[in-house]
């Protein structure tokens, strides 16, 4: 299962949740685990360093036969060859079966009946579509105001400290409607492509995930681990994302609309300008 979309539009806690399901296992933004995670070597989901980890370090095992340098650098070079936006219109390649093949091995070796990747990069769904992997699509969007204002925050990365990186308002308009409008087209290209609202997600989580799960010919007879407005999260193997994928315990579904009061009426209404008509498309109604 990957879910496509821009950051800050819910995909993190929507694979947090679908995580809590029997027989599925979150991996997180498996697109940055070669440089974040075996390079890097930054914290998984779990808290402990991406080495150290003992689901990581069978799944490396698995899959390439342990985690190397040489291993992520070539996949590195592969993803700067082939898993570019600009190509997705004809994204054949030389080298794509091969960029394909090293995450049909990583997701066969988590060992779940589903896995689920947040990438969120419209181009590397194409490349798993294009390479013939076996791959549903969710496809998640967001108000792209509320995106444009979470864009303009200030968040401090777990890992490190440091700030992570922020757009202004139009920068962000303009990637909302490049991804959205990506991920569309792979519906067109025999794709099985789901679309979720975040909106959605946080107002009735039940019914939307029972839905999704539906959709997606998941079993889900019951959700014990969301009570109304409620959910409780246990500990995740996720490689790279935001803060939330470190968090253990309760957590509670509320929309976010600071957007409303934070967001200048002049961005709104450039946000609002740069995202028609896919905005409408998804039911965002244009600012007052």
């Amino acid at each position: 299962m990957y879910l496509g979309g821009l950051g800050r539009s819910g995909t993190t806690l929507l694979e947090r949740l679908l995580g809590e399901l029997p027989g599925v296992v979150a991996l997180g933004e498996v697109v940055h685990l070669w440089e974040r995670g075996v390079l890097a070597q930054e914290l998984c989901g779990c808290g402990a360093a991406f080495p150290a980890c003992a689901f990581w370090s069978a799944v490396g095992e698995r899959a390439f036969g342990g985690w190397t340098t040489s291993v992520a650098g070539r996949v590195l070079t592969l993803r700067r060859r082939v898993d570019r936006t600009r190509r997705i219109p004809r994204i054949a390649h030389p080298d794509l079966a091969e960029y394909a093949q090293a995450y049909q091995m990583l997701y066969t070796a988590a060992g779940a009946p589903v896995v689920i990747d947040s990438s969120k990069h419209a181009s590397l769904a194409c490349c798993l579509v294009a390479a013939g992997v076996d791959v549903s699509i969710v496809h998640v969007v967001r108000d792209p105001r509320a995106v444009a204002h979470s864009w303009g925050r200030t968040v401090e990365r777990p890992e490190d400290g440091h700030p992570m990186t922020r757009w202004s308002p139009a920068r962000t308009a303009v990637h909302w409607t490049a991804q959205n409008a990506a991920l569309e087209l792979l519906a067109g290209r025999g794709a099985r492509v789901v679309r979720v609202r975040y909106e959605d997600l946080v107002a009735a989580p039940v019914d939307t995930l029972t839905g999704l799960a539906r959709r997606l010919g998941l079993a889900t007879a019951e959700l014990p681990f969301i009570d109304g407005s409620t959910a409780w999260l246990g500990p995740s193997h996720t490689a790279s994302g935001n803060p939330m994928r470190f968090h253990v315990g309760r957590v509670e579904l509320r929309r976010d609309d600071a957007w409303v009061s934070g967001l200048a009426v002049r961005d709104r209404r450039a946000v609002d300008l740069l995202t028609w008509p896919l905005r409408a498309r998804y039911g965002y109604r244009s600012a007052a």
